[in-house]
């Protein structure tokens, strides 16, 4: 019979194995993960590097994106919230069905968005790129407001 004191070492050994085999590092100058190009719903050109998860499968992820000069990513939602944090360059950030240039709030680095689920928005970049870190729990989804500004139905 196991005394009270081995059951909680157990339990302790066990979660630290599990933080452990999880633990990731990434350096400000992006040492130990590459970028890729983003799936065909977001704009041509994005670049994508999945850091930890992978937002198709439940649990969390952590994701970042690059996008390049003059992007838009039209009004769309996401199947659960999500947390956008800016690293660098400047990003463009309106809540609604509809893309308004005006109305749109300007993040530079260290700028910060919370989206509760299914809350209709829109990003956009204009003279420079721009680095952001997108977290959440999966499955995650992008769903645009109107089906024809998906950038995957026009390639």
């Amino acid at each position: 019979m196991k005394t009270p004191a081995t059951v909680t070492l157990l339990a302790v050994m066990t979660l630290h194995s599990a933080f452990a085999a999880t633990t990731l590092i990434v350096q400000p100058d992006n040492t130990g993960f590459r970028y890729a190009p983003a799936p065909a719903s977001l704009p041509k050109g994005t670049q994508i590097s999945n850091l930890l998860g992978d937002p198709a499968n439940p649990g969390p992820f952590v994701i970042r994106l690059i996008f390049p000069a003059h992007t838009d990513i039209r009004p769309h939602t996401h199947s659960k919230p999500e947390t956008v944090t800016i690293l660098s360059g400047t990003i463009y950030h309106e809540h609604g069905p509809t893309l308004v240039r005006d109305q749109g709030t300007r993040l530079a680095a260290g700028g910060f968005v919370y989206l509760p689920e299914a809350m209709p928005h829109s990003l956009w970049t204009t003279d420079q790129p721009a680095t952001i870190q997108v977290s959440g729990t999966g499955p995650f989804g992008l769903q645009y407001v109107n089906p024809a500004d998906d950038p995957s139905r026009k390639q």
